[in-house]
């Protein structure tokens, strides 16, 4: 992805050089959280996505006298990730900002806090590639709208994967719900919703590596299977522009990934099956999965669903993370 795609982000202004005077104080620092993400929701693979409440990550950034980035710690992540700034999908993509805007003699010191499962499918790379985009961008007073960071985070998610997808980078930038119209060139919507729509999402406690996920994909579809498809995006993004909830249920099906990569997931179909019983409007992979998630019309359903389905991978011997939220429209913040 070329840095020139900026320009191609709708209703955003391209990042210009930032002056090296008056701008990054030795010394100053910010804490940024930036939210995880559900991408794909079923139907939408690799164009749609949205951002949550929680989980998410956390990064803190300061200011020092010697030009360069360093990262001095990681937590939450069990030793897992790269402290090498050449390694850590945080530090590149922000090395990539800061060429961009002309800044390459700022130094920089980054802590990354993991507050969300690496390898969850909701977006753990991205969240913490748009925490330090977001942290750099604000130290730096730089005024052009979040969205112009997305070319960057994508490098981010260039490293993590393999692939520079924008499902969960967009959402968790812009906050809300995204459709990602276009790739070359770069053109991103943001969607509405009802605001009455709620998220169960369930993490089981499997490894489902993204790189992996994604290579299992079917590269041919049939001509009746892609129509099917578009037709069930399309029903879905008709149904969060009319604020009609039964229509997006009925609209998030998903013919061409789930039915290979729901055989990575411990008894997908059963807890598709408990949630619908329950109330459920929709149940899907999130992401690359291994997490789960289903919409609803309120909270406590929501709730229930994500209570009972932990309680199905605790009887097969499957721990799990649960999580309920609405759609977050705010994308990252400081802390």
């Amino acid at each position: 992805m070329k840095d020139n795609n900026l320009k191609n982000i709708k209703n955003t202004a391209t990042i210009t050089a930032l002056p090296s005077e008056g701008r990054g104080v030795v010394g100053q620092d910010i804490h940024v959280f930036a939210p995880a993400t559900v991408a794909n929701v079923v139907c939408g693979f690799d164009v749609l996505g949205f951002a949550v409440n929680e989980p998410g990550d956390e990064v803190v950034m300061r200011i020092t006298n010697k030009p360069g980035i360093t990262i001095s710690k990681i937590t939450g992540d069990d030793g897992r990730l790269p402290l090498d700034p050449a390694k850590n999908t945080v530090s590149v993509s922000v090395q990539h900002y800061l060429n961009s805007v002309c800044r390459e003699d700022i130094g920089l010191d980054i802590e990354l806090h993991k507050k969300m499962p690496i390898g969850s499918g909701l977006g753990s790379s991205s969240a913490s590639t748009v925490a330090g985009l977001f942290a750099i961008k604000t130290l730096l007073g730089d005024e052009t709208d979040a969205a112009t960071l997305l070319p960057f985070a994508m490098k981010g998610e260039e490293m993590a994967c393999g692939h520079g997808h924008a499902d969960n980078v967009a959402p968790a930038l812009m906050g809300g719900f995204v459709l990602i119209r276009s790739y070359e060139p770069l053109d991103v919507v943001r969607l509405p919703h009802p605001a009455g729509l709620y998220c169960a999402i369930v993490f089981p406690d499997v490894d489902v590596p993204t790189r992996e996920a994604r290579q299992i994909i079917r590269k041919n579809i049939q001509m009746k299977d892609a129509v099917i498809q578009w037709g069930n995006i399309a029903g879905l993004v008709s149904g969060l522009f009319m604020n009609d909830i039964d229509l997006i249920g009925r609209s998030m099906k998903d013919i061409l990934v789930e039915p290979v990569r729901s055989m990575l997931i411990p008894d997908f179909y059963r807890m598709r099956e408990i949630a619908m019983s329950l109330g459920a409007v929709s149940f899907g992979i999130s992401g690359s999965g291994p997490s789960v998630f289903a919409f609803t019309k309120d909270e406590e359903t929501a709730r229930l669903i994500t209570k009972k389905l932990q309680a199905h991978l605790t009887s097969i011997k499957i721990g799990s993370n649960i999580y309920v939220s609405t759609i977050n429209d705010k994308g990252p913040r400081v802390l």
